[in-house]
């Protein structure tokens, strides 16, 4: 059987974000369960939550997306980038959009790494001295540390 370095990506970004992992929860799993009052809840003081993690999260499989398309910026749904404004009080519905509009970034990203052809995956994205297969490998390692905060955040807040 030969090696298909994009069913190779595309395991890697689906396991990070949503398939089974023998390390534990993966992005998604981490998110399973909390509600909006959750999602708000800081460590400390100019310490970011599970809300503004999840934001910043599907803005960077945006930004994936984006460079793999070379698109210009500024389809994000959400005004800023990186790090957005979440509210002050906890707002359920809100919530859920969010974690929607994470699921659907993901979705997106993903189709796009799967109609990719396999030889611009050793091309340089644009404006970058990576190329299309070090930036998708590199979207499941962000997963998969935003997975390990909100691990940490989820204790803390339980331990409080």
């Amino acid at each position: 059987m030969a090696f298909d370095p994009r069913q190779f990506l595309l395991h890697m970004i689906d396991e990070a974000y949503e398939k089974k992992t023998w390390h534990g929860p993966n992005l998604k799993g981490s998110l399973r369960g909390i509600d909006a009052r959750q999602a708000l809840w800081r460590p400390a003081p100019n310490r970011h939550n599970i809300w503004e993690l999840t934001l910043h999260a599907a803005y960077w499989k945006y930004i994936v997306r984006r460079r793999l398309l070379r698109e210009k910026r500024g389809s994000f749904p959400l005004e800023g980038s990186n790090w957005f404004a979440v509210p002050d009080t906890p707002n359920e519905a809100q919530w859920r959009a969010h974690l929607r509009l994470l699921d659907e970034t993901h979705r997106s990203m993903r189709e796009e790494i799967a109609s990719l052809p396999i030889a611009r995956l050793s091309a340089k994205t644009p404006n970058s001295k990576n190329t299309n297969s070090a930036v998708i490998l590199g979207i499941a390692n962000h997963d998969v540390y935003h997975a390990g905060q909100i691990q940490l955040l989820k204790r803390l807040m339980k331990d409080r």
